[in-house]
């Protein structure tokens, strides 16, 4: 897939911006705080229709408006699609594929690939299980959109379920009302153990043969999902009756704390590094090496099932990478995966990858095309 062309109103510090990418990869030149992760934060609101800077839409909008806009126009093997997306500081946003308004926001999910990876991606390794949780959600919303209903679902009964149990502080449970809850509860949490559990064997050893490339065979990497809910096999009626026990074991402590304590919001996704958990090592190295196997194995997993190359984009992480793992990454995009890189320098890249990148000088929400030559002479260097 390749996107053409994005089009940013009022959005972020963006007033009105047009964007036509015209090489495989684009390097997103400018200072701090210009507005070059603004436009990858574009390009992932198309792709999960979330961000992972901020979770209100109103802090989208360019101040002083009430809304803002993201179109794009993407090639796919089976044609071009229009996507649009309407924001807004109050109300709800609306979002339309080739010109038509969509009833429902998950079918906006799955059209646009994209796989991104920036400095905030070590929380991952650092972070809370729930980091982790959000993570692997965020990738079955691309390959299986569907995902996005079924999880949505489970958390809407996880809320009624906790409301119920917050309420046993000052009446007695109704036995009967709280089986039914029970009841939905297993059914709309297995279906996301069954789908995080195939996703994590897929996912886990294209991980480990990236990470084994990229260390030199000196490491190994495990990942392991870690259901709250633990049963013998992958099968409804397997997790059904898991589920059921555990229920029963935890009730009296659920109804004590007015929480529910079991489920798949609960879940943990653990990684280890040659059998010791990774946040255990001090080398932020190595855990730069852990997230960038993990980045590649999505990138490779999304080709495989969709069977196209998904976009990728890279927010300010060659500076935190050393040689050896920026040489890695930039190997293996070449142009096989559509780039788009943000940078304060171009230190980081060679004279052949500069030859076949776009180069977007980004300054103040304003983006002007720069040629190799423009940018030496503005910096005073000889080319």
């Amino acid at each position: 897939m390749y996107l053409n062309r994005l089009h940013l109103r009022h959005f972020r510090n963006y007033r009105e911006q047009e964007i036509i990418f015209s090489a495989p990869k684009t390097i997103l030149l400018g200072d701090n705080a210009q507005g070059k992760s603004n436009l990858l934060e574009a390009v992932e609101l198309l792709s999960t229709l979330k961000s992972h800077r901020v979770s209100r839409d109103r802090d989208l909008v360019l101040a002083g408006e009430t809304d803002s806009k993201i179109t794009a126009q993407l090639t796919r093997k089976h044609g071009s699609i229009d996507l649009a997306l309407l924001l807004r500081d109050k109300g709800r946003r609306t979002a339309t594929v080739n010109r038509e308004n969509l009833k429902r926001q998950l079918d906006f999910l799955g059209i646009l690939n994209a796989v991104e990876f920036s400095s905030l991606d070590l929380d991952l390794v650092r972070g809370n299980p729930e980091t982790r949780r959000h993570w692997i959600d965020a990738l079955l919303f691309q390959i299986e959109p569907v995902y996005a209903h079924i999880l949505h679902e489970y958390q809407r009964v996880l809320k009624q379920r906790n409301s119920l149990l917050k309420q046993a502080e000052h009446r007695t449970l109704d036995p009967a009302e709280l089986e039914s809850w029970n009841h939905q509860l297993i059914l709309t949490g297995t279906k996301v153990i069954r789908r995080r559990v195939r996703i994590i064997d897929r996912l886990a050893p294209i991980a480990r043969t990236w990470h084994t490339k990229i260390s030199k065979n000196t490491e190994e990497l495990t990942i392991t999902y870690t259901p709250n809910v633990k049963a013998i096999e992958n099968t409804p009626e397997s997790i059904y009756q898991a589920f059921v026990d555990r229920l029963h074991l935890r009730r009296i402590a659920e109804q004590s704390l007015g929480n529910t304590l079991v489920g798949p919001h609960r879940d943990e996704i653990e990684l280890t590094i040659n059998t010791t958990p990774a946040k255990a090592y001090g080398s932020q190295g190595q855990q730069r090496t852990l997230v960038l196997a993990i980045k590649l194995a999505e990138l490779e997993l999304i080709e495989q099932i969709v069977g196209e190359p998904p976009l990728l984009l890279l927010d300010d992480v060659l500076a935190e990478l050393d040689l050896t793992r920026q040489n890695q990454l930039l190997s293996v995009i070449e142009d096989r995966f559509q780039t788009l890189i943000t940078t304060t320098h171009l230190g980081a890249f060679d004279a052949k990858w500069l030859d076949s990148s776009q180069i977007l000088q980004v300054r103040s929400g304003k983006i002007v095309p720069q040629s190799i030559e423009e940018l030496c002479q503005e910096l005073g260097i000889s080319d």
